[in-house]
């Protein structure tokens, strides 16, 4: 099912500049939902840092949709290139549905892993255990 979203995240790769400050389109996700929908999105890269990932925005498209919960994900970049999601993706995936962190992801063309692989260390689980 990764070749889907790996084909769905390269219909979407547009590289281009948008302004003297931000570029778009060099990366592109896609997100499988758990009712089978797949929904992409691309980055927007700004020069003071104000842009988003990919991720971010397949994850917007999913919860106007009313969906939020991740089966599998992967980014590519404009060369085809399969991405991990950055530390600030994982964490935006995973507090999204609590469901999410069992999400599988891609992280290059023959490996995928769980994203509480990928986030060993929830800060949820550090919270519940001062209570116990």
């Amino acid at each position: 099912m990764f070749e889907d979203l790996i084909l769905k995240a390269t219909e979407v790769l547009n590289p281009r500049q948008l302004s003297s400050a931000a570029e778009a389109g060099s990366v592109a996700a896609a997100l499988l939902t758990d009712s089978g929908q797949i929904y992409t999105g691309i980055c927007i890269e700004t020069k003071c840092s104000m842009g988003f990932c990919a991720e971010h925005a397949a994850a917007a498209a999913m919860i106007t949709a009313g969906e939020s919960h991740v089966v599998k994900m992967v980014a590519i970049n404009k060369r085809g290139n399969v991405l991990p999601p950055c530390g600030r993706c994982r964490e935006f995936i995973s507090q999204l549905n609590d469901k999410n962190i069992e999400a599988d992801v891609l992280i290059n063309r023959k490996k995928s892993m769980k994203l509480k692989e990928l986030l060993p260390y929830d800060w949820r689980e550090a919270k519940m255990s001062e209570i116990d």
